[in-house]
């Protein structure tokens, strides 16, 4: 019955994480909480795993990777990157193996999140579409992750069952012989080949123009002594040759779904419209309307007088997810104007103040120019303008690089475990000013904290229960008539799998003591099942939603959810064919 219980469990998990509906963190509490409820987790045991070291280096990991941005070394790249020219596939190969590099020692998400405006920035000024770099880098960031222990959550994870297992973990670069081989071979792939695959979005001319993304939703009104005002809303698209759809109309304060062309326009009305950037300015220009978002700012503030627009994106960890402007008060809390949401494959049917923000939309917003983009960052928002250079700022590289290296040292030597060294070093780079101090807790993926500490007891319920042993089981069955490589082959395709549909720290804790059990029912090495467990887990190249890398990219590169196979259909082809040599040859079986 516990058996069947903890299935049932981990059936609805499976299902709510491909959702998506509820977030990822919320996800692994219910299933961790109707465990509890069922008798099956013990009360007292039932938050140990956020105690758990996987956790500690984690949210380490993420603080470390926060102060080598703000040691001046992510400015320093950039500036270095912007001098490579105009050429996409240089663009390309050079974006992907720096993403890479990085993402080998900081969150890939967070090395990602750096170089994405440059990325942007770049095909602007040369006139090629974001389409055909962004998802490259994405992949990229998901491939130099797996080359070491702190690359990515998945690597952390493997390392400490291996520990559980056998009394140690793998060290710092005992992923890299492996991880090295395939990241070599994927970013070859994706930069000689898979770009081409990719769609294109026609490029835009101009730098300030806004980037290929699907229609904004945003509001109009008709102010007082409009000459719009007491005309048909026929007449007043006859007015312009913009391309807009109206969608709604407020009339003090009630809405009207899809009005009649014949409909008479007031003062004061509210008219929603749906068009894409160009076509808005175009309206505004010919109407002579103006957007309900476009507020004055206080006039008695410091730089009032530069007012900036710009595009962000809401990134996974965002205190926006889940709640409204209107909610958030978002100019008086701070001094932001939103213009307009765009939201990829689906249409926003609500009023601007009442749209629910998601991972991956993409906001148009207006602030005074010198604190836009930090106040944008610290709503966990990602601004897509681009990066400046933060003047006056005291570049830290060599400290940073010092204490993180030592660090490093420290792990692979065997002086000191990695949650150790890394928490270490993430106080050392606080305590020097490397960090800003108010930095430090929202460098941490807080949701990636609690999904990991969640799921752990619920990996191990899987485990005491003797569910894993039977899956391990079914799967030794099938293996009587197929080579121990053959077995491998389908623990690496069935973590690939999960890992695109789910979060890959949540597939890796279900994964990990299959391929365990699998191990030992063939009498081999449990190293190479781990390796392959840790390889899957990295490889969520088929969906938007395997992967927060792969959501950020979304908006911003005018993807639709069919355009990642694309690329990450013949990626995974060559994962699988190249991963299981480089495994077997490197952890024998």
């Amino acid at each position: 019955m516990d058996q069947w219980m903890v299935f049932g469990t981990l059936t609805l998990a499976l299902v709510l994480f491909a959702w998506g509906k509820i977030r990822h963190d919320f996800v692994a509490l219910i299933s961790l909480f109707l465990l509890i409820i069922a008798g099956i987790v013990d009360p007292d045991q039932a938050f140990k795993g956020f105690g758990h070291p996987a956790v500690i280096t984690v949210a380490a990991v993420l603080i470390i990777g926060k102060a080598l941005e703000f040691s001046g070394l992510i400015d320093l790249l950039g500036k270095w990157v912007m001098k490579i020219g105009d050429s996409l596939l240089l663009q390309i190969v050079v974006l992907s193996v720096l993403v890479a590099v990085a993402s080998a020692f900081m969150n890939n998400v967070g090395a990602l999140a750096i170089m994405m405006p440059i990325a942007i920035h770049m095909a602007r000024k040369s006139g090629n579409p974001p389409s055909y770099i962004l998802m490259p880098i994405a992949f990229a960031s998901l491939l130099g992750g797996m080359t070491t222990l702190i690359g990515t959550p998945p690597n952390i994870i493997i390392a400490t069952f291996r520990a559980d297992e056998l009394g140690e973990p793998f060290g710092m670069f005992d992923f890299s012989p492996v991880g090295v081989v395939l990241t070599v071979a994927g970013i070859a792939f994706i930069t000689l080949i898979g770009w081409r695959f990719l769609p294109k979005r026609a490029a835009k001319k101009s730098e300030k123009e806004l980037f290929d993304i699907d229609d904004y939703i945003t509001e109009v009104e008709i102010p007082k002594d409009s000459k719009m005002a007491g005309k048909t809303i026929s007449e007043l698209l006859e007015k312009t040759d913009a391309d807009v759809q109206i969608l709604g109309l407020v009339r003090q304060k009630k809405r009207l779904h899809a009005p009649e062309n014949e409909e008479v326009l007031l003062e004061e009305d509210i008219i929603i419209i749906e068009s894409d950037a160009d076509d808005m300015e175009t309206f505004l220009k010919d109407t002579e309307l103006k957007l309900v978002g476009d507020q004055k700012l206080r006039k008695d503030a410091e730089g009032s007088d530069k007012i900036a627009i710009t595009e962000a994106i809401v990134m996974a960890d965002s205190s926006l997810i889940g709640r409204t402007t209107a909610e958030l008060r978002m100019r008086s809390r701070y001094g932001i104007n939103l213009l307009a949401v765009a939201r990829r494959e689906q249409r926003i049917r609500r009023r601007l103040d009442h749209v629910i923000f998601r991972t991956g939309d993409v906001l148009l917003l207006q602030g005074r120019e010198h604190m836009l983009n930090e106040t944008i960052t610290s709503i966990g928002c990602l601004p897509l303008a681009q990066r400046g250079l933060r003047l006056g700022y005291k570049t830290k590289i060599p400290l940073a690089l010092g204490i993180f290296a030592i660090s490093i040292i420290l792990v692979a030597a065997g002086l000191l475990p990695v949650q150790v060294a890394f928490s270490i070093a993430a106080l050392v780079m606080v305590l020097s000013g490397v960090l800003p101090l108010k930095e430090v807790y929202t460098s941490v993926n807080w949701p990636v904290i609690v999904l990991l500490g969640a799921m752990i007891p619920v990996g191990t319920a899987l485990e005491t229960t003797g569910g894993a042993e039977l899956i391990a089981g079914k799967i030794l069955d099938l293996g009587q008539s197929i080579p121990a490589w053959a077995i491998l082959t389908i623990i690496l395709v069935v973590t690939m799998f999960l890992s695109d549909v789910i979060n890959n720290a949540a597939t890796v804790v279900l994964m990990a003591p299959i391929a365990i059990g699998v191990a030992h029912g063939i009498g081999a090495s449990i190293d190479p099942f781990l390796m392959a467990v840790a390889v899957g887990g990295s490889c969520a190249f088929l969906t938007p939603i395997g992967h927060q890398s792969n959501t950020l990219v979304m908006g911003p590169g005018g993807y639709k959810f069919t355009d990642y196979w694309r690329m990450g259909l013949p990626l995974e082809v060559i994962i699988v064919a190249l991963g299981i040599p480089a495994i077997m040859y490197f952890w024998p079986m």
